[in-house]
């Protein structure tokens, strides 16, 4: 189990110690659990009192709080992006295990790095790419012409269609699926015709895709994903989506077809994006917000009903359901009231 001190962690990420530099911590932990080997973080200042009882050996917080700690402390500016590199520094990534199970299936012409890990039952397409010091997990299915970049660890079961591409440095969990067909249905004559998806996906550097979620290919041009984009779990990406680089979505979010997403956006769980619209860079979405329209300034935006018991709900929605009949008799009695102060001026 690694050790560090405090000076060596200072030495490494930057901040400074306040307290005794040579305490060594090996985990990181919460204020409430952790214990004398342990470094815990200090962002919320809702949680400020924990300071006075925490176990911890030593505790990340940023200027003015070193004052109420009675542990060792480390300050710094962002105290959790910095408690994250600290927990990185101590729970690495395992490394991957060149080699090729027996039990996979390379088809002729695949090109794999013999740094790679490939794991059973694991398929790679033929004229595939995979990259540099990647790993595929137990059943992963990477299809023709599919290109993997260095350093990315698919997790079991992630299925990639042909002719997509996945940057570098990618984390793809259990049960993502990347390039199936996007929802393209034509009428005709009273029945739907499929629209062939011949686009790709395209996936940037540094990407993290949460478990479960899909990422449709394009329909004619691609669907892309900027680098440093990060998607929680059970999210889905409709065809020919353009996300933008280090935007952020959280579990459950939804959208829909040819909709452009800007750099440094944030999608609280449950958002959905209507299709062919625009978001702008550094918008902010809360949860089980419906964006039905285009959204040109940066800026948090916020469309949630709030809970109610059901039979007030009811009243409230059917009220909501006339505003529009409302506003228009506010706008004829306001104009009866400027024609009666004309009359009687």
């Amino acid at each position: 189990m690694a050790r560090h001190s405090l000076a060596s962690i200072v030495a490494l990420l930057g901040g400074r110690v306040a307290g005794d530099a040579q305490v060594e911590v090996t985990q990181v932990g919460t204020l409430e659990r952790a214990g004398p080997l342990q470094i815990a973080f200090l962002s919320n200042p809702r949680y400020t009192s924990r300071l006075a009882t925490t176990r911890a050996g030593a505790v990340v917080l940023g200027p003015g709080y070193e004052g109420l700690s009675k542990s060792p402390c480390i300050v710094c500016d962002n105290p959790y992006a910095y408690f994250a590199r600290v927990s990185q520094l101590f729970n690495p990534p395992l490394p991957p295990v060149p080699g090729i199970h027996p039990g996979a299936h390379i088809a002729p012409g695949a090109r794999i790095s013999v740094t790679a890990q490939i794991g059973p039952a694991a398929v790679v397409g033929a004229e595939a790419t995979i990259g540099e010091r990647c790993i595929l997990g137990a059943g992963c299915c990477i299809g023709e012409r599919t290109s993997v970049g260095d350093d990315s660890r698919l997790y079991p079961g992630v299925i990639v269609y042909p002719d997509c591409c996945i940057g570098a440095r990618a984390i793809v969990h259990s049960g993502v699926v990347i390039g199936a067909d996007g929802f393209g249905i034509a009428m005709e004559a009273g029945r739907w015709l499929k629209v062939p998806q011949i686009g790709r996906v395209v996936i940037g550097d540094d990407v993290e895709i949460g478990a479960n979620t899909t990422i449709d290919r394009g329909a004619i041009e691609d669907t892309l994903i900027g680098d440093g984009v990060k998607l929680d779990n059970q999210i889905q990406i409709g065809h020919n989506v353009q996300v933008g680089a280090h935007t952020a979505m959280a579990g459950c979010v939804a959208i829909a077809g040819s909709a452009h997403i800007g750099s440094h956006c944030t999608l609280s769980a449950g958002a959905l994006i209507l299709g062919h619209l625009s978001i702008a860079d550094h918008v902010e979405v809360s949860a089980a917000t419906v964006v039905t329209r285009s959204l040109r300034k940066a800026g948090t935006y916020t469309g949630l009903f709030p809970i109610d018991d059901h039979a007030a709900w009811s009243k409230n929605a059917v009220l909501l359901r006339h505003l529009s009949e409302l506003a228009e008799r506010m706008r004829e009695l306001e104009q009866r009231l400027s024609a009666m102060e004309k009359t009687n001026g």
